[in-house]
């Protein structure tokens, strides 16, 4: 057994992994912590997850001792001092922040200046259908966005014949997490969809460096949902291609990946809600000729707190889905 903690456990994507890691049959969670709501047990704040453990407050040295891994489920700026504190500890870390998963320049770009940009380079984008080898046995794995998953999984199998592409995207709710000024209004949400960031959301400066050469226009939308999140992407081709011709890149793709789904007609997000799963059907429209493709996961499951378990797994060489599947 691998010892974990779950560092910034009170929030929706922190509170999952925990969660995750506790029923893991290879893992240990042996701490997790909080600010605000230290000293209450996690089943108090999240009774569906019943995890029993008591959250403390951080104690760099005491999670260093009594985990190998942490997963860090602080917000931007926040979480990259933690990381370096317990990088320099020698704990291996998985972020769910933005705070590792750019180079200096765009990071600071879309969120300011860097608190350890030192650190910058021994970070591994952890989408691990595009970044598997360099997961294995990193020390310091940056979760992607949930927004840049879908949008990622859709895209790269077509990355290569695609003169320019759009992404609309839909997610629900829990992606602005659990602070109360994050959250938006239940009045203005509810029987509503609005997009939202048109002009530059920061999740784009993933897309741009996964996706380096591609012109991509990328709209967020905020649906009434609490899970789930849908990517449909729309792609100009270089030259004509078939619906077929396009679906053999996706089958050549992602034959062997675990978590990902292709299906024979657009996916919802119920189809993949509580899983770890990415549900995609491509094809072509035949009045225009444009690659179609739509992707859906659960955002705070492959989106996050899923996606970082896999990450650990490929990090201590355990099976990759292990913990993840019924």
């Amino acid at each position: 057994m691998t010892s974990v903690a779950v560092v910034g456990a009170s929030g929706f994507a922190g509170a999952l992994a925990a969660a995750i890691a506790d029923r893991h049959p290879s893992l240990e969670l042996t701490a997790v912590t909080a600010r605000a709501d230290a000293g209450k047990k996690l089943s108090e704040l999240y009774p569906r997850h019943r995890v029993d453990l008591t959250l403390e407050k951080l104690d760099i040295d005491t999670i260093a001792e009594r985990a190998e891994v942490a997963i860090v489920g602080y917000p931007h700026a926040a979480a990259a001092r933690a990381v370096a504190d317990l990088r320099a500890h020698e704990t291996k870390v998985v972020d769910l922040s933005a705070d590792f998963r750019l180079a200096k320049e765009p990071y600071e770009r879309h969120y300011g200046e860097h608190p350890v940009p030192e650190l910058l380079d021994d970070a591994v984008y952890g989408l691990p259908e595009i970044h598997r080898e360099e997961i294995r046995g990193a020390g310091l794995v940056a979760a992607p966005g949930c927004y840049p998953t879908a949008a990622l999984l859709a895209l790269k199998p077509v990355e290569d014949i695609a003169a320019d592409s759009i992404v609309d995207a839909k997610s629900g709710v829990s992606g602005a997490g659990r602070d109360p000024s994050h959250l938006t209004h239940f009045v203005s949400v509810d029987e509503n969809v609005s997009a939202y960031k048109v002009e530059g959301h920061r999740h784009r400066a993933e897309l741009e460096q996964e996706l380096p050469g591609l012109t991509v226009t990328f709209t967020p939308h905020l649906l009434p949902i609490d899970q789930g999140l849908l990517a449909s992407c729309y792609v100009t081709p270089k030259e004509p291609i078939s619906a077929e011709d396009v679906r053999e890149r996706f089958r050549a793709t992602y034959a062997d990946e675990p978590f990902v789904e292709l299906s024979e007609s657009p996916p919802g997000v119920r189809d993949v809600r509580e899983t770890n799963l990415a549900r995609i059907h491509a094809t072509v429209e035949p009045a225009t000729g444009r690659v179609l493709v739509f992707c859906a996961i659960d955002n705070l499951w492959k989106g996050a707190a899923g996606q970082a378990i896999q990450d650990v797994n490929l990090m201590l060489g355990l099976p990759e889905t292990e913990g993840l599947t019924p």
